[in-house]
């Protein structure tokens, strides 16, 4: 496997990170424990070394699990993981105050087991705290050895600007598909411009791409793929499919042709694909055993449009 430099770091992350959302089980159904601890292990057995999870996951459920299956193999992992978003009830709060972050840092490495991460990221921004007072934060917590590398997530182009004033940011995450390509306009160009690394979550459309389902799908209000993944219904729904359909003729699997399109994206450093079994990361493996030609490239685009 060829591994991606994250820019301006010593970390070489495989194109592919394992994505451990469906982890926390809150907002994807089906996830096991057993399960997910052996995907994770699973994906280091064959060279996936990117892991990104986050504490908002199942309310630290899934950093739990990464924790458990990565206890005697942490010198193998790239380890990113988040901060800044915070239940409150029902609702979900972006918060990256000072004495938030300093909470969530160290109860992370404790359901982590490891006494430092790899790469430290605000989850989304928080428009009610100053970006200089959050970066200043992260740079104590980082000369404290508790974070090697500094990221950010879901900033566009002015914020990520701002942060950089007070300290280097080396990737920013973002979310980046065929059905959604918005990153496009400005904030893949200007990572390339600054040298940041893009770290492109939900390849497959929260799941439409993977070529499993044939028809229109209502899930419950809990459910990721009805409130941050809006491709499942209606004729927006019957356009993807039919889009699939037409790509049978690549004779390669959907969810590896969307996958192999993020990532041979100029700029893009490694696309975050979840799973939540073993099953589920050798298939996703299996994408980078291939590469699209400029002429499937193409091809592709005109099938599935955003």
């Amino acid at each position: 496997m060829q591994y991606n430099t994250i820019p301006n770091t010593d970390l070489k992350v495989s194109p592919i990170c394992l994505g451990t959302w469906v982890f926390g089980s809150d907002h994807w159904s089906g996830a096991k424990r057993d399960d997910c601890i052996q995907a994770a292990q699973t994906a280091l057995s064959l060279g996936i070394n990117f892991i990104d999870t986050a504490p908002i996951y199942g309310n630290g459920l899934a950093e739990q699990l990464v924790g458990e299956a990565i206890k005697t193999r942490r010198d193998q992992v790239i380890l990113a993981t988040k901060c800044g978003l915070t239940p409150q009830g029902k609702k979900i709060i972006c918060d990256l105050k000072p004495l938030t972050i300093l909470k969530e840092i160290d109860a992370s490495l404790q359901r982590l087991k490891t006494d430092y991460i790899d790469l430290y990221q605000c989850h989304w921004p928080d428009p009610n705290t100053p970006i200089e007072i959050t970066m200043e934060t992260l740079l104590k917590i980082k000369e404290a050895g508790k974070i090697r590398y500094i990221g950010v997530s879901n900033f566009e182009t002015d914020l990520l600007d701002a942060a950089m004033k007070i300290t280097p940011i080396v990737s920013n995450q973002v979310q980046y598909s065929l059905l959604h390509r918005e990153i496009e306009k400005s904030i893949l160009p200007h990572g390339l411009q600054l040298n940041v690394g893009i770290l492109a979550y939900g390849p497959l459309g929260g799941g439409i791409l993977s070529g499993k389902y044939k028809e229109a799908k209502n899930f419950p209000a809990s459910d990721a793929r009805s409130f941050f993944y809006h491709f499942y219904q209606g004729d927006k729904c019957k356009d993807i499919l039919a889009g699939l359909e037409n790509l049978k003729q690549l004779k390669k699997s959907p969810h590896e042709i969307a996958i192999n399109w993020v990532r041979q994206q100029p700029g893009v450093t490694s696309v975050l694909v979840g799973a939540r079994n073993s099953q589920q990361v050798k298939s996703n493996f299996r994408a980078l055993s291939w590469t699209l030609s400029a002429y499937e490239l193409d091809f592709v685009q005109k099938q599935i449009k955003p």
